[in-house]
């Protein structure tokens, strides 16, 4: 059974619920877990400078007695990065440059019995399909977990665009006619999670 975690984002703007969502990712993972941080989604040149970030906040959440281990993602070694972690975050930025990277990987048979956390996009690429509030539309996911999904709902997220504020209900009702209807949504607040064993 694999366990998934799909963060809506916004983590820095809720410590409280990004110490939560941590917890969950640790949980039931011993006192040395090893976690596998992705950010494909980002630019190359700032995966180095954003994993050392989000390794010394993410420790820093740490229940009490458990002391994570952490490994930046990187293309070359990511299958058997995959296969020596205890859980991997995939964490958010451009959907589009996400899916290309991971596209690549046999993912659920990879990562099968591992715990997987995604925040953002990382959650929509996990997704059958989702609404990127980026580009202001549906996009299809990976198909991974049989869900729609929303990130950032009803947040100020792109406030100071110059397409001006994001219209959360018509995006929800743009993504509930998109793709197969039976499909549950999530559309979370920054800093809730959903999580789905498969």
């Amino acid at each position: 059974m694999t366990k998934y975690i799909l963060n809506s984002g916004g983590l820095r703007n809720n410590p409280e619920k990004a110490k939560v969502f941590f917890s969950e990712i640790v949980k039931g993972l011993g006192s040395k877990p090893k976690i596998l941080v992705c950010f494909f989604a980002l630019m190359r040149q700032e995966w180095e400078q954003k994993f050392t970030e989000y390794s010394k906040n993410y420790s820093q959440m740490s229940p009490k007695g458990v002391f994570p281990i952490f490994e930046l993602a990187l293309p070359d070694s990511f299958a058997q990065q995959i296969k020596e972690s205890n859980a991997i975050i995939i964490q958010g930025g451009d959907d589009e440059l996400l899916q290309h990277w991971l596209k690549k990987f046999d993912l659920p048979k990879l990562w099968e019995g591992k715990t997987i956390a995604g925040s953002s996009a990382g959650s929509d690429a996990l997704c059958m399909c989702f609404w990127t509030c980026d580009w202001r539309t549906y996009m299809d996911g990976l198909g991974i977990v049989p869900i729609k999904f929303i990130p950032h709902y009803q947040s100020d997220y792109g406030k100071d665009d110059v397409r001006g504020p994001i219209d959360w209900e018509k995006a929800y009702l743009e993504l509930k006619e998109y793709g197969e209807q039976s499909l549950p949504i999530h559309a979370l607040k920054e800093g809730e999670f959903v999580v789905i064993e498969r």
